[in-house]
C-alpha cells in the first residue's frame, strides 16, 4: 500500500525537478535534506519517496514516524512526500517494486533522483541493508522507466542524472555541495524526527553525529557544512571553467 501526500497545490500531477529516495522515513533528511533545502531555495520543485515505513526502529511506531516525516518535508520545502509499505528489515530489489519506481519516476519526471549507494558492507556501524536494496530498486527502476515496452499511463522518461548518498567508507564522495546557509534548516528538519534523533533511551548523540559528518564533508571543499554524492557515471562537463567559483578567482 502506498500514499501520495500533496504537500502544495496540484504538484502531485506536474513535474518534480528532483526527487530524493530513501528506505525509511529519515534517510532523506540524513543523506540530502541540506540539498532538498537549497534546491528548494533555489526554486526547484522537489519530492520524496520512502519504501518502507520505519517500523522496525527502535524509536517510535508507524504514525509517529509518519508524522516526523511530514514535518521535516515541510520543512525542507518537498512538494510531495510518497510512501510505500515494503517492510523495513525486509526490502529487497525484486521487479515489482522496480515497476512501481519505475511508474514514479514517469509520473513526476525528475531531472534528478537521489538514492542510497548500492554497495558496501552491512551490519552494525555499516550500511543497513534495507539502504543497499533501495539503490539497487531505484538504478534498475530509472532504467524500466526509459523503456518503451514496460506500458503503463505516463509516457516514458529518461532522467537526467542519479547521484548516491549514504556512500560506504573508502568511496571517495564525486562531488560535493556547499549546504552552509541551509544547515540550520537540516538540522530543524532532522530534529522533526524526534523519535530517532532526540530519544532520551538513546546514548548516541546522532545531531553531534551528523554535524561532524557535514563539516567533514564541507571541509574537503572549503566550506563550513557539506554533503556528498557518488555517480556511478562520469559527469557530463560543457564548459570546465563553470566549476570554478566567482569567489574563487584570483
Amino acid at each position: 500500500m502506498a500514499a501520495t501526500r500533496k504537500r502544495t497545490g496540484k504538484a502531485s500531477s506536474s513535474v518534480i525537478d528532483v526527487i530524493s529516495i530513501g528506505a525509511h522515513p529519515d534517510d532523506v533528511e540524513v543523506g540530502t535534506g541540506g540539498v532538498l533545502c537549497k534546491l528548494h531555495d533555489l526554486g526547484y520543485k522537489t519530492g520524496i519517496i520512502y519504501l518502507t515505513e520505519g517500523e522496525m526502529g527502535t524509536g517510535g511506531n508507524r504514525a509517529i514516524r509518519r508524522r516526523e516525516a511530514d514535518n521535516a518535508a515541510g520543512i525542507m520545502g518537498a512538494q510531495i512526500l510518497k510512501r510505500f509499505d515494503w517492510g523495513d528489515t525486509k526490502l529487497t530489489d525484486v521487479y515489482q517494486y522496480r515497476v512501481q519506481i519505475a511508474r514514479m519516476i514517469r509520473r513526476y519526471k525528475p531531472r534528478i533522483i537521489f538514492a542510497p549507494h548500492w554497495d558496501g558492507f552491512t551490519g552494525r556501524r555499516q550500511s543497513h541493508p534495507d539502504h543497499l536494496a533501495t539503490g539497487r530498486i531505484v538504478m534498475n527502476a530509472a532504467n524500466l522507466a526509459s523503456l518503451v515496452k514496460l506500458g503503463g499511463p505516463h509516457e516514458v522518461h529518461r532522467i537526467g542524472a542519479l547521484y548516491h548518498y549514504f556512500a560506504p567508507s573508502g568511496v571517495n564522495p564525486s562531488f560535493v555541495v556547499d549546504i552552509t546557509p541551509q544547515f540550520e534548516r537540516w538540522i530543524a528538519a532532522l530534529s522533526a524526527h524526534k523519535s530517532q534523533f532526540l530519544n532520551p533511551k538513546k546514548s548516541r548523540d546522532y545531531l553531534w553525529a551528523l554535524e561532524t559528518m557535514a563539516r567533514s564533508f564541507g571541509s574537503r571543499i572549503g566550506v563550513r557544512y557539506g554533503q556528498g554524492f557518488v555517480s556511478a557515471e562520469p559527469l557530463r562537463i560543457e564548459n570546465p571553467m563553470s566549476l570554478v567559483q566567482s569567489d574563487q578567482m584570483p
